[in-house]
């Protein structure tokens, strides 16, 4: 491997996890699995839109936080819901569309309009926006955007 790629530690279901995450994401290419001295996967390797992983079964020294997530950007509601149904089951909603998934890896599901909702111009509009959000779960830019256009 030649090229920069993120490494996600796991204690031991980095295959799992990835096979998984194959499921969910249909433009996720695994590439090589190195295996260790036992034969089980070592470092399994993945591309998911474009960006590389490396999933690694490193044992218990260290565990996934939401120190480091997952954006995902989301072309409408209905990919957040599906997203957002797959990766939560087994795991932990988080706020403002973030959650772990049972794997322990932390996930941002967000709708695209959402940055420009929060960054308009009109500096009320991007507040109504923002105070929408805050105490959402799962994203919903239907009611954001509701908000935001409120007068």
């Amino acid at each position: 491997m030649k090229h920069t790629a993120t490494c996600l530690w796991f204690p031991t279901d980095a295959d799992n996890a990835v096979r998984f995450y194959n499921t969910v994401f249909p433009d996720l290419s695994v590439g090589d699995v190195s295996h260790g001295a036992d034969g089980s996967a070592l470092v399994v390797e993945f591309t998911l839109r474009g960006q590389r992983f490396l999933a690694l079964n490193g044992g218990p020294t260290y565990t996934l936080s939401p120190a480091v997530s997952i954006y995902v950007p989301c072309p409408d509601q209905s990919e957040v819901d599906r997203l957002w149904a797959a990766l939560s089951d087994g795991g932990t909603e988080l706020s403002c569309g973030w959650l772990t998934d049972a794997y322990g890896l932390t996930w941002q599901i967000v709708p695209e309009e959402l940055p420009a909702l929060l960054t308009d111009p009109d500096p009320a509009r991007a507040e109504r926006a923002r105070q929408a959000m805050m105490p959402m779960r799962k994203l919903d830019i239907g009611v954001i955007r509701d908000a935001a256009a409120q007068t």
